[in-house]
């Protein structure tokens, strides 16, 4: 599996791309982004095709993503840019109106780092475009309770693939990934193991490495696919 692009040099603006098909919150979002010294807009576009191919050209470091645009849905925009056998995947955030637990999961199918509402704080877009330009998840333990909840029948796999795909894992690895499933922040896994966040992130690292996997969404999928933990009510 291709791993993304390293995230951005600390000293380079964050390159964002908008894909939205309403002009009005195009606007708002480069405008709140423009705000921001160490983010850049690069680029907007109207519908999914036009997103893809902005992206194509563009190279951001994150494409922000409506779901719902017109010629191409932002599901199928996220795969194409970042899915399964994308020679150069980007990170993508999405955002959107509609908190359906279906969308969740096909937007992480699809290959989305993160997934958020429209309604969120400009405050929690903002960090969630740094979060995933790092390399990290955006997804709440409350989403991933829900999703899983809902989504466990169909994700989850047979127990020989889970000893195959977690035999990689070192202990303290496996107990790494099994708190990043449960939607536990760097910080809460270092409170929890009682370890630093430094130790935290090395841990992080080794598991996407040993793994083959982009980021901690696709660490939180593979977790309860291969049943490390629990089904949520």
């Amino acid at each position: 599996m291709t791993a993304l692009a390293p995230a951005p040099d600390s000293g380079a603006p964050i390159r964002v791309l908008v894909g939205d098909d309403q002009e009005l919150v195009r606007t708002g979002y480069v405008t709140i982004f423009g705000a921001q010294p160490d983010l850049e807009v690069v680029g907007e576009a109207g519908d999914g095709r036009a997103t893809v191919e902005a992206a194509r050209r563009l190279r951001p470091d994150v494409v922000v993503m409506d779901i719902r645009m017109p010629l191409l849905d932002g599901i199928e925009a996220t795969r194409l840019l970042a899915g399964p056998g994308v020679a150069e995947p980007v990170r993508v955030l999405v955002v959107t109106t509609f908190n359906l637990d279906e969308y969740v999961y096909e937007a992480l199918r699809a290959g989305a780092s993160g997934f958020l509402l429209k309604d969120a704080p400009p405050r929690d877009l903002v960090d969630g475009i740094r979060t995933v330009a790092a390399g990290e998840s955006l997804l709440a333990p409350a989403v991933t309770r829900r999703l899983v909840g809902r989504f466990a029948d169909r994700i989850r796999r047979p127990r020989a693939l889970a000893t195959e795909a977690l035999s990689a894992l070192a202990p303290r690895e496996t107990e790494v990934l099994r708190l990043i499933a449960e939607g536990l922040s760097n910080a809460e896994i270092a409170d929890r193991m009682v370890i630093s966040r430094e130790t935290v992130k090395t841990y992080v690292s080794r598991i996407l490495t040993k793994l083959g996997l982009r980021d901690r969404v696709q660490a939180v999928v593979l977790a309860h696919r291969v049943g490390l933990v629990a089904p949520c009510d």
